[in-house]
């Protein structure tokens, strides 16, 4: 039996090969300048899809078509595909930004040209429309604002997961009607079939007689005018009969609704109109024609049609010939671009529900008051300015939807005339004041929603009859309503002082005031009968009403985020059950809040001051039925554990950042039914082992602590996550079987745990294991753990899978950058590891490509590259990228962070949170709430784009382009010293942490990973349930900081360099007048210490063996200055003259020499001055510097002095300035600074020495060193001193000679090294 369809379609055409490509090339190009559109080149090719990247890649395209769209921008290359979507080719159409759909269509020979956008719909373009422009304009609202940028991308294969364009409409969904004959029976099969390919139904032609006679034949024949019948014959009987049973069940049901919605249609199949049993039709997400055949004229032909969904057809006008669908009840007409409506909607007598949402009407026609059957009329995200008058005539009328619009005053007497009305949402206006001209109360409104307006004050006290009122995200001061039936109110995020009740509302269950500014509750709701939730967190309130704890109604209270000091005693049993303290100044909890509150459930009393708990009951047995209890961040001691004991129905208890020194086990033994324990940040050594007890544990988080000995929590059966990270553990003792719920173990931070090779295997089965990573001992990790590490944690919370990745990369590229970032899917986890793998590429790519526009670029590239993923899913991202200055690479660190989403990086500065990031949601950007509500996006009752996200910028989700968009927030800022921390968190942590809290929780703490533990753990114990992820980047950035690539060199960590053996440095004569001056020099580098080299590493480098490098090592100009173990100074120059030329060269000399910049007849030489302890230089590099024992007046022997050429072509290795004291007591002219007397001022390097510089005399004959230029004696070079330093210079000279002797002296006798000291010379 063959597959059933409309016929077999073209096969697919073969690929030229790349002699055939170039030879076409000058023929389509004469064929484009002669079409109609004089100027218009057009060039068709075929590639295979599966090959290829970039249409302007060498292999797609021959010189002549790459040089014609390297002419101009405007041009580019249009990607085909052909109708059969399976198939592997493309078509390449080199076009302009005005070529029209006709002429491509011509030069295809084909009829159509389709567009489809997210691989959802298919489109069929109008002959006048221009694609490349739609691809222009596409990219260009993604982001792109290069015109070249945006050439490329639209030839990048990639985008067709997002935009493409086919010569055919590859996918067809439709109704086709069949008539199946058997034994003398007839049934009419409504099938809905979606064929990607072309087939045939008859898998073998056969003559209809031949059919005929053959045992088990079915006849398939359409219903139409002109039927043709398929006779299909079977080969058994079975299958004959299971087609026959399909077709009865079919037959036996009514048709009476039909959902065709995103089926890409432009009419309805004709098919259709034969069943006249049709109530319901469901057309949205097509492109419906307004005339035609199947069009919406021909809707009417459905007799009993009831509802009718045409929302998001792209209609622009309203079909007027749908008004004569008299029996309609139901319309939905949104999203189509209307902006009026024609005077024949009248003649829809029998309509009830009518929706006309995200369109661009601005006023309504008389003729729609005649619907008096109207009861319901959808009118938000339109252009109206005030309530359209002609709802007073509609009596029916009890709920108005106008959110989204534009208007500013709520006039209450227009409401009262609408005396019908009992529902209105005003959501998303630009409400500024509430207007009414009479006294006159409305006693028909029962619902109001003004959320997210610009109300000041409100005074809804005329609205007698109101039950619920939502007023949230406005600028509330003041709050006036009636309480005679409120029932409930919700008041959040406003500055309200002051809200005024009147009469006491009796029926208020419902009271939500959190974000204000209160100081203290209202009386009212003290006498609030019914009330049974209550929430005034984030305010100012400084005591609690008695009334408000007593109450024998209120069964939530949050009170959280204030200044309470104690609460009220309790006398009463109460039936509260949630209670939410945290973040107050409390000490202590009411005595009896335990036995009176028995129904207590919740109890979140962290960051908090306790020092105690009270006792759970009175007598013997426990009446306690707490379940939840958070306790983190207080003072409590070991004393608070034999209170818990009177709650046996905990299930989570969490007592982090405490003072917690040991755990009871016999009172561990008795919470048999706790599921979740966190006990992190505390002082405890062991886990007791009683803990085996809990046979319903789950989750144990014991990070940060001092334990040495694994708990026995591997025998329970139901644990699945385990945190014991950042403690002391040595060694872990595991069963030989793990339990089969463990999912997760985190073991990082115990630098002491070293596991066996079988623990390792036992532990492979794991989903996820965290251990430590053996350290790299590389020359760049070194380097980088210098200015940056980091700290990741991520906690699932109570979901099943982690939809959270993070990037970490603390050495990035091959200088010293870093790269950080996150990512958060929300509910998937596919994206955020996708942009977990790729977005460093990405960026690595784009920062080779633009020094400005790279991040943005990286962004939406990585959108891009989501591809089929990035359809349907979205997620949040922040990217941070550390490195120097393009321009000046020997400048400070710049931090550039980019966002989208809700993940955002704070800096720590001072002590004090910068935002570095923007939120993008709805409720906190009111610019992209704007834009949305421009572009006529649908945003929920819950505040979310199309009821998908409250995200309006993220990567992926493109089929809800454009309200969703890619583009980044990208912020720029240099780092300075004082920078301590970077912390990255996505959208859980910063609901629950606010920025200082978070930077005073963890910028004492020293190692990166404990303090991301901590803010995750802190979300968690603060309320979070969701995902929740942090990361921490500990900043050591100083102003010299050091980026010099050596290798072969330990440099200093944190640490600080290895000790070596103590050297004697020798002081240096005052007779040399290069001593002099360049002690001058030196002095002149103390006073100015914001000097930096401005030598260039950009050039070729030649090593000392003339020979040409693979890349020249990057230098910076200072090493770094850890905290005790090495001192940095700023660079200086050192001077030296030539009679000879003014640019450093002889006669013979053909180029500058690198590095040597001239002044006159000065040559100077860039050089890095170097003091640092003589701890660490631990390899005996070649002889690359010079290096000497040189120190000031105040140096000790532990000194060393190295002088290193800024961005020097032998900077790779460094020689060791270290020696033995004996070697290093010479005469006082052996260690003076000499100048070799050469005729362009060069230097040639020493060997062993370990002089500064050493005299020309005794310098090795070689051209080789810093400069290997030619040395050539000349007795009238002579070392200039300059006018404004003569005095200083004659006065350290005068020094020198005087306090040599004594200073030599010192050094000898000293024992230790100062932390700071000056090496003045």
């Amino acid at each position: 039996m063959g597959e059933a369809g409309p016929g077999a379609g073209p096969g697919p055409r073969q690929t030229p090969g790349p002699e055939g490509d170039e030879a076409a090339a000058p023929d389509c190009a004469r064929r484009g300048r002669a079409g109609p559109r004089g100027g218009i080149r057009v060039l068709k090719r075929i590639v295979k899809r599966n090959g290829s990247r970039s249409c302007l890649n060498r292999s797609r395209f021959g010189s002549r078509e790459r040089d014609w769209l390297k002419e101009d921008a405007g041009r580019g290359c249009v990607c085909v595909y052909g109708r059969d979507s399976a198939a592997s080719d493309l078509r390449l159409v080199l076009c302009t930004v005005d070529t029209p759909v006709s002429e491509i269509c011509d030069g295809e020979g084909r009829k159509n040209l389709f567009l489809q956008l997210h691989g959802d719909l298919v489109r069929r373009l109008e002959p006048t429309e221009k694609p490349l422009q739609i691809v222009y304009d596409y990219l260009a609202g993604l982001g792109f604002d290069d015109p070249v940028r945006m050439q490329e991308e639209a030839a990048n294969s990639d985008l067709s997961c997002m935009i493409r364009f086919y010569s055919g409409k590859f996918l067809v969904k439709y109704l086709c009607s069949l008539e199946a004959e058997s034994e003398g029976a007839s049934w009419l099969i409504q099938t809905q079939a979606a064929l990607r390919k072309p087939v045939r139904f008859l898998a073998e032609a056969r003559p209809v007689e031949e059919i005929k006679r053959r045992q088990y034949t079915l006849a398939f024949t359409s219903a139409g005018a002109q039927a043709q019948t398929y006779h299909v014959s079977f080969e058994t009987l079975s299958e004959c009969q299971r087609w026959h049973r399909r077709a009865a069940t079919v037959v036996s049901m009514r048709l009476g609704m039909v959902d065709l919605s995103c089926y890409s249609l432009e009419e309805v199949p004709e098919h259709l109109f034969y069943s006249q049993d049709i109530t319901y039709l469901n057309l949205r997400h097509n492109f419906m024609r307004a005339s035609g055949a199947g069009s919406l004229d021909s809707l009417c032909r459905f007799s009993q049609l009831k509802s009718l969904n045409l929302s998001h057809n792209r209609l622009g006008e309203f079909p007027v010939s749908l008004c004569e669908i008299s029996t309609l009840t139901e319309l939905n007409i949104s999203c189509n671009g209307l902006r009026y409506l024609p005077s024949q909607i009248g003649k829809l007598l029998n309509l009830q529900t009518f929706w006309l949402d995200g369109n661009f009407l601005t006023s309504l026609p008389e003729e729609l008051g005649s619907l008096q059957q109207l009861s319901c009329l959808g009118l938000s995200f339109n252009n109206f300015c005030e309530l359209p008058a002609v709802c007073e005539k509609l009596v029916v009328l009890d709920k108005l939807a106008l959110a989204g619009n534009s208007l500013d005053t709520l006039d209450l007497a227009a409401l009262n005339r609408m005396s019908h009305i009992k529902s209105v949402d005003l959501r998303l206006n630009n409400l500024k004041r509430a207007a009414t001209d009479t006294l006159e109360g409305n006693k028909s409104v029962t619902y109001m929603d003004l959320r997210d307006n610009q109300m000041t004050d409100l005074d809804l006290s005329s609205l007698g009859s109101l039950e619920q009122l939502h007023c949230e995200r406005n600028k509330l001061k003041e709050l006036t309503l009636s309480g005679f039936s409120l029932r409930a109110l919700y008041a959040n995020s406003n500055c309200l002082t002051t809200v005024n009740i009147y009469p006491v509302p009796g029926q208020l269950t419902c009271l939500e005031l959190s974000h204000n500014q209160l100081q203290c509750v209202p009386d009212w709701a003290c006498e609030a009968k019914k009330l049974e939730v209550l929430d005034v967190s984030y305010n100012f309130l400084v005591e609690l009403p008695s009334r408000i704890l007593s109450s024998l109604s209120l069964r939530k209270l949050m009170v959280g985020h204030n200044r309470l000091q104690s609460l009220p005693p309790l006398v009463e049993h109460i039936p509260l059950e949630v209670l939410d303290l945290q973040h107050n100044l409390l000490t202590k909890l009411p005595e009896t809040l335990f036995v009176k509150a028995l129904n207590l459930r919740y109890l979140n009393a962290s960051a908090n001051s306790l020092e105690s708990l009270p006792p759970a009951c009175t007598e013997e047995e426990s009446l306690s039925m707490l379940q939840l209890l958070y306790l983190t961040n207080n003072n409590l001691t070991d004393q608070c554990i034999p209170v818990l004991v009177g709650h046996p129905s905990l299930r989570i208890l969490h007592l982090a950042n405490n003072n917690l020194q040991t755990f009871p086990a016999s009172k561990l033994s008795k919470l048999e039914h706790l599921e979740e324990l966190n006990l992190s940040g505390n002082k405890l050594k062991t886990i007791p082992t009683t803990v085996a007890n809990c046979k319903l544990l789950h989750t144990l988080i014991a990070h940060s602590n001092e334990i040495s000995i694994f708990p026995e929590i591997l025998h329970l059966p139901r644990i699945q996550f385990v945190d014991l990270s950042c403690n002391e553990l040595t060694e872990i003792l595991i069963p030989e079987a793990l339990p089969a719920a463990l999912q997760e173990l985190d073991l990082s931070g115990n630098t002491n745990l070293v596991l066996e090779h079988k623990t390792l295997e036992i532990f492979s089965h794991i989903t996820t294991l965290k251990i430590d990573a053996k350290p790299s001992l590389t020359a760049d990790s070194a380097l980088t753990s210098t200015f940056w590490s980091h700290g990741v944690a991520e906690m699932a919370g109570q979901r099943n899978k982690l939809c959270v990745s993070s990037l970490a990369l603390g050495s990035f590229a091959e200088g010293v950058e870093a790269v950080y970032g996150m990512f958060d899917g929300d509910k998937n986890e596919e994206l955020p590891r996708l942009l977990q793998c790729t977005m460093a590429d990405v960026l690595l790519e784009e920062v080779q490509q633009s020094d400005t526009m790279f991040m943005s670029n990286t962004f939406l590239v990585s959108h891009r590259k989501l591809g089929m993923a990035g359809q349907k899913l979205g997620s949040s991202a922040v990217l941070c990228y550390i490195r120097h200055d393009m321009t000046d690479p020997v400048s400070n660190f710049f931090l550039t962070v980019a966002n989208v989403g809700t993940c955002q990086a704070i800096l720590c500065r001072s002590g004090k949170p910068l935002p570095l990031s923007k939120v993008f949601s709805l409720e906190q950007c009111s610019e992209e709430a704007k834009r949305v509500k421009e572009q006529k996006a649908i945003i929920t009752e819950d505040n979310k784009v199309n009821g998908v996200t409250c995200c309006t910028r993220m990567l992926g989700c493109t089929y809800l382009h454009p309200w969703i968009l890619p583009k980044p927030h990208v912020s720029s800022i240099p780092l300075t010293v004082q920078d301590e921390l970077l912390l990255l968190g996505n959208k859980a942590l910063w609901e629950h942490l606010s920025y200082t809290e978070a930077v005073s929780a963890v910028r004492h703490l020293h190692d990166p990973l404990a303090a991301a533990k901590k803010l995750c753990t802190l979300a968690q114990s603060y309320g979070c349930q969701d995902n929740v992820a942090a990361m921490v980047v500990c900043l050591n950035i100083s102003e010299d900081s050091c980026t010099c690539e050596m290798h072969g060199l330990t440099l200093p960590g944190p640490g600080g360099f290895s000790s070596t053996t103590t050297t004697k440095p020798a002081t240096p004569s005052s007779s040399s007048g290069i001593a002099s001056e360049f002690s001058s020099e030196l002095s002149a580098s103390e006073v100015s210490s914001e000097v930096g080299s401005t030598a260039s590493d950009e050039h070729n480098a030649v090593g000392l063996d003339g020979s040409l490098l693979p890349r020249q090592e990057r230098r910076c100009s200072l090493h770094p200055v850890p905290p005790s173990s090495i001192f940095q100074r700023q660079p200086s120059s050192a001077t030296f003259s030539s009679n000879q030329s003014d640019n450093g060269l002889d006669s013979d000399d053909e180029q500058p020499v690198e590095g040597v910049m001239t002044n006159g007849s000065k040559v100077e030489v860039e050089v890095d001055i170097h003091c640092c302890r003589e701890k660490g230089l631990e390899s005996e590099p070649p002889a690359a510097e010079y290096s000497s024992s040189a120190p000031g007046p105040e140096d000790d022997a532990g000194l060393v002095l190295i002088i290193r050429r800024q961005n020097s072509v032998n900077s790779n290795t460094v020689q060791r300035g270290v020696k033995e004291k004996c070697e290093l007591q010479k005469s006082l002219s052996s260690c003076c600074l000499y100048g070799k007397k050469l005729s362009n001022g060069s230097i040639v390097p020493l060997e062993e020495s370990l002089n500064l510089i050493e005299v020309a005399t005794e310098a090795p004959k070689k051209k080789t060193g810093y400069f290997a230029a030619p040395s050539q004696m000349e007795p009238e070079d002579q070392f200039v001193v300059p006018p404004d330093l003569e005095e200083e210079v004659k006065e350290q000279m005068k020094q020198h000679q005087e306090n040599g002797a004594d200073q030599e002296q010192k050094e000898d006798h000293a024992a230790t090294l100062p932390e700071e000291f000056d090496t003045a010379l």
